[in-house]
């Protein structure tokens, strides 16, 4: 009857056959997709199928069931913010915000992101074909037992992991040739928390980063991440992880106290 009631309201721009909904995006205001998809949240649909997104912010934000969404086009900014357990699968790129302020689920993208993949992100995981933007994973933390994931498979831009305080990013270059070597400058700046690793050298690291060697730990984590990342996009992980990684983590857990008043 619920579903019934929805189909009623947009009958043409959706369809629902055996608990999966398809969605024709093209011309629908931002604020109206997102409610549809709310209204089927939680309501019988295992899967939604959305065409023809041009541009259409917000989708998949603060759905709290385990619904399966695929998204067609390029959606606009803050692509699951808030998501509190919804599977995301993008083919195409995303733009800014993705992932912003993420409690719970995941978000696989089948291109490229901009700028602030994973902003203020407190738990799930966010896989990136190919190269994002600037301050990737910045404010990441961990809450609550909750532990954020960011794999990146090209390179990201300025400021990587700035005032990151939890989780783990994982950059791998595999679209470089040649000398693996990201030309992002201010990696980890402010960084207190979290551990990335990152395949290759950096041009510049922030002030508050140092360079480790990787432990029996460091590689078990890592290769579950990477084998999970190329069973997304079909490549190789055998032949990513056979190249030397490098393991930042924070000098401090307070890089600014002299700053404090207290």
């Amino acid at each position: 009857m619920v579903l019934k009631d929805v189909i009623n309201r947009v009958p043409e721009n959706l369809s629902i056959e055996k608990h999966v909904a398809k969605i024709d995006a093209y011309g629908v205001y931002y604020r109206d997709l997102n409610s549809l998809l709310r209204s089927l949240d939680g309501n019988g649909v295992e899967k939604i199928e959305i065409r023809n997104v041009y541009g259409q912010r917000y989708i998949g934000t603060d759905l709290d069931g385990h619904i399966k969404i695929d998204v067609y086009g390029t959606p606009g900014n803050d692509l699951g913010a808030f998501m509190r357990g919804a599977n995301i699968t993008v083919h195409g790129n995303v733009q800014d915000g993705c992932g912003n302020t993420m409690d719970h689920g995941q978000i696989v993208v089948h291109g490229r992101a901009g700028d602030l993949v994973g902003h203020s992100m407190r738990g799930g995981k966010i896989f990136i074909r190919d190269d994002a933007g600037y301050r990737v994973g910045i404010h990441m933390k961990e809450y609550l037992g909750k532990r954020p994931f960011i794999v990146i498979g090209g390179t990201a831009q300025d400021f990587l992991g700035e005032y990151m305080a939890g989780g783990v990013l994982v950059v791998l270059g595999i679209n470089m040739k040649g000398e693996i070597r990201h030309n992002a400058r201010f990696v980890g700046t402010g960084m207190h928390g979290g551990t990335m690793y990152i395949r290759g050298e950096v041009r510049h690291l922030g002030e508050e980063v140092e360079v480790t060697d990787l432990e029996e730990d460091d590689f078990r984590l890592l290769g579950s991440l990477v084998d999970e990342f190329c069973s997304y996009y079909r490549l190789d992980a055998e032949k990513i992880l056979e190249s030397k990684f490098n393991k930042l983590i924070p000098v401090s857990s307070r890089p600014y106290g002299n700053l404090y008043a207290y």
